[in-house]
């Protein structure tokens, strides 16, 4: 019985990693948001230039290919003369490090709750629920605006903030894959056997819905890195002189019309990493939901 039990979730995993590697946009995005990765890893030593240094001289100088452009400087400069493929590059760390952090906290913290929530139920369910109801009802990013001016600016605080607010969505959903799980014959095979109420939860009911979590957390990704690029921009995030995508955008705004790289191109960015995590997280789903690979 607990052979089959552990091999169950064991085959549903090699079949979903299967379908996955089928999906060839699925794997190219995922190609993509490793590349972002590998950036994030390297940045001191990817980067041609200081990200902080600024040169007057430089000052909104053109990317390589346009005139006046320099091949030092391949994706030109910013208002103060700072390397900006440079800034992208450590704008990358910043971004995906803050979606990560936030995203294992939230993750961790709201499948705990959803588990208990889910299996428990009675008077602990209720307040979580109600908990989960509360904090829905805030606009996401209305909820760190408000946080964040009151706490401050800053690195700390941002993942602060976002872990605060983004805990419910992992809870909601394993909470629901839970009450789903609890009427199961395995778990019920399992209290048949005396197991303890942490054996149930942490060996029997999570590896059973840990690829729909995984799922979660990768889409939930995306949305994070938009929060943070969003707070940097209004000057609530990462401050200056640090590099971030939301920041660049913010310095580069008033210039749209004569060096259009400056906000354009953190721009791009975002845009790139946020599809990425997109469709590859898509292509997870459709790969490890077996309703969806019939």
């Amino acid at each position: 019985m607990s052979a089959l039990a552990a091999a169950a979730p064991e085959t549903r995993f090699a079949a979903g990693l299967h379908a996955l590697r089928a999906n060839r946009a699925a794997m190219l995005s995922l190609l993509i948001v490793a590349g972002f990765a590998v950036l994030a890893l390297l940045a001191p030593w990817i980067a041609p230039h200081d990200p902080t240094e600024g040169d007057l001289l430089r000052r909104l100088q053109p990317p390589a290919w346009m005139e006046g452009g320099e091949a030092a400087y391949p994706l030109g400069c910013d208002a103060l003369g700072r390397d900006i493929l440079s800034r992208l590059i450590h704008g990358t760390r910043v971004s995906m490090s803050i979606g990560v952090a936030v995203v294992l906290a939230a993750t961790a913290i709201g499948a705990l709750l959803g588990l208990l929530a889910g299996y428990l139920r009675g008077g602990f369910d209720v307040a979580i629920s109600r908990v989960v109801d509360v904090l829905l009802g805030f606009p996401y990013l209305i909820f760190a605006i408000g946080l964040m001016a009151v706490m401050g600016p800053g690195l700390a605080n941002i993942v602060l903030v976002l872990v605060i607010k983004e805990w419910v969505m992992p809870c909601r959903v394993v909470r629901a894959e839970t009450l789903a799980a609890r009427e199961m014959d395995y778990v019920e095979a399992a209290r048949a056997l005396g197991e303890t109420t942490a054996h149930i939860l942490f060996r029997e009911i999570l590896p059973n819905i840990l690829s729909t979590l995984l799922v979660v957390a990768t889409f939930r990704m995306a949305a994070i890195i938009i929060i943070e690029a969003s707070l940097s921009f209004l000057g609530l995030g990462v401050q200056p002189p640090a590099a971030s995508w939301g920041s660049m955008i913010a310095d580069g705004r008033q210039f749209m019309l004569d060096a259009w790289w400056v906000s354009t191109l953190p721009g791009l960015a975002i845009l790139a990493l946020v599809l990425a995590i997109n469709i590859a997280s898509q292509g997870m789903r459709d790969a490890f939901d077996p309703g969806l690979r019939a």
